[in-house]
């Protein structure tokens, strides 16, 4: 009999805060009467072959892949972030950042320098960076950047490389650049926002197929009332966590959006 995996690598910005989301997602599972087990998957293994394993039952998939059916899924649940920009919803953004100490003040005085993005099926590294930048483009400048660093993989990868001079600057998920203020702040003071990205569908929690149909329907009962368990804030508030709310499938269809208006434009790669 199979034993399904849970696990939450998107958002497990240092082990403290993976130990949380074990915690919690223990617990959600345990009151949806569903035995998975708690999974570590570290980078930079790639997080697709994560998704096709026929034993997920409550791992973490960004919107756009599930969008895209980049790998055959169910939609359970996507967190709603604590932040006032969120607005009690299951959404994020993406924050375009550089230097702490770079000489710069909008967006358009990175123009010229050099971009990076994380992987082409990422949306907050790769599909909201595109859709952002399009407002930027003309006839006359249909390319923004001299150099542009592309499959930097993870957000950290992004961090390193702003801090490191190798770019000058990158999109960051934004939910995960909050979770890194608040357990890493000394890394993350190195690192300043210069512009947010239209908000998107907050990636999710997903299982295989091979769920069974009530299992399923447990899974997004519990988590959509996890806020109210006993047990929830112990784990939610290193999480900058609010709940959860329950998805399916069309409540990502913006990713397509954008990825639909980038190339109508001809715009495939942020450039």
């Amino acid at each position: 009999m199979t034993q399904f995996i849970a696990n939450a690598r998107m958002y497990s910005v240092t082990p403290e805060a993976e130990a949380a989301w074990r915690e919690l997602l223990m617990h959600i599972c345990a009151a949806a009467e569903v035995d998975f087990r708690y999974m570590e998957y570290r980078a930079p293994q790639p997080l697709e072959l994560l998704w096709r394993r026929a034993d997920i039952g409550a791992v973490q998939m960004c919107g756009y892949p599930i969008a895209t059916r980049l790998a055959p899924v169910v939609p359970i649940a996507a967190p709603i972030p604590a932040m006032p920009w969120a607005e009690g919803k299951a959404v994020y953004r993406s924050h375009l950042i550089v230097r702490a100490d770079a000489k710069v003040e909008r967006l358009e005085d990175t123009f010229g320098g050099s971009l990076g993005w994380t992987v082409a099926h990422s949306h907050s590294g790769f599909n909201a960076l595109r859709h952002h930048l399009l407002g930027y483009r003309t006839p006359e400048r249909p390319t923004l950047y001299g150099k542009v660093a592309g499959e930097l993989v993870t957000a950290r990868r992004i961090v390193d490389a702003v801090i490191g001079g190798e770019i000058d600057v990158g999109p960051l998920d934004a939910y995960w650049h909050h979770l890194l203020m608040r357990h890493q702040p000394v890394l993350a003071r190195q690192v300043r926002i210069l512009e947010p990205t239209d908000l998107s569908p907050m990636p999710a929690f997903v299982a295989s197929p091979a769920l069974p149909f009530a299992a399923v329907t447990r899974l997004k009962a519990s988590f959509s009332a996890a806020h109210r368990a006993p047990w929830f804030a112990r784990s939610a508030e290193p999480l900058l966590l609010q709940a959860f709310a329950s998805v399916e499938h069309g409540d990502f269809r913006k990713t397509l959006d954008w990825e639909a208006e980038a190339l109508a434009a001809g715009y495939p790669l942020p450039a």
